[in-house]
């Protein structure tokens, strides 16, 4: 009885581990659609997208782009557009999660804005933590979502689907992978 009781803690403790997002892990894209996870122990595995849809984010730091990624289940990016991230004291998890719902209209738990103003519409949670693909301006860095321009987002929000739409968080450059698609849909 104590050898099952300390499996299923462990095992309880690794599926809280798996749910939260983890600031130290890398996500490097080896094409348009598959990803190198490298844990903080720096044990690697592989995830292939194809045939899903997934939103890329290369958040704005040096070596990434600043941008999302719409993916079609055909691996086609079809959609682009800029976006801010967490600033140093609030960085943006990295690594591939589901969406988890959608509001349309939201105010931060954690950081409501002092007008009484939504600061959050358009949100796309991909963490239980409150981490989410928001309208914002891209201009300004976050406490650790992804701003997404108001052009850009009300696209996005339509599209991105509950529990079938992933969310890829990388600290690495995309454009590789995106550019042809971007040139061909005259989305440069």
């Amino acid at each position: 009885m104590k050898n099952i009781t300390g499996l299923m803690i462990t095992v309880f403790a690794g599926i809280l581990m798996a749910d939260m997002p983890n600031i130290h892990q890398e996500v490097v894209p080896l094409s348009k659609t598959m990803f190198k996870i490298i844990n903080p122990e720096g044990k690697a595995t592989v995830a292939n997208l194809k045939g899903k849809e997934f939103i890329v984010v290369s958040v704005r730091e040096r070596g990434s782009d600043g941008r999302f990624y719409a993916v079609d289940r055909d691996g086609d990016v079809w959609f682009s557009g800029p976006i801010t991230s967490g600033a140093n004291d609030f960085p943006t998890p990295s690594g591939i999660y589901s969406v988890l719902k959608k509001k349309r209209f939201y105010m931060s738990k954690d950081h409501p804005d002092p007008s009484g103003i939504n600061n959050m519409d358009y949100s796309i949670f991909f963490t239980r933590y409150g981490h989410a693909l928001h309208k914002g301006n891209v201009d300004w860095m976050s406490h650790g979502c992804i701003h997404i321009s108001p052009r850009h987002i009300p696209t996005l929000f339509r599209w991105a689907k509950i529990g079938r739409t992933r969310v890829v968080i990388t600290r690495n450059t995309y454009m590789p992978f995106a550019k042809p698609d971007l040139i061909k849909y005259n989305l440069r």
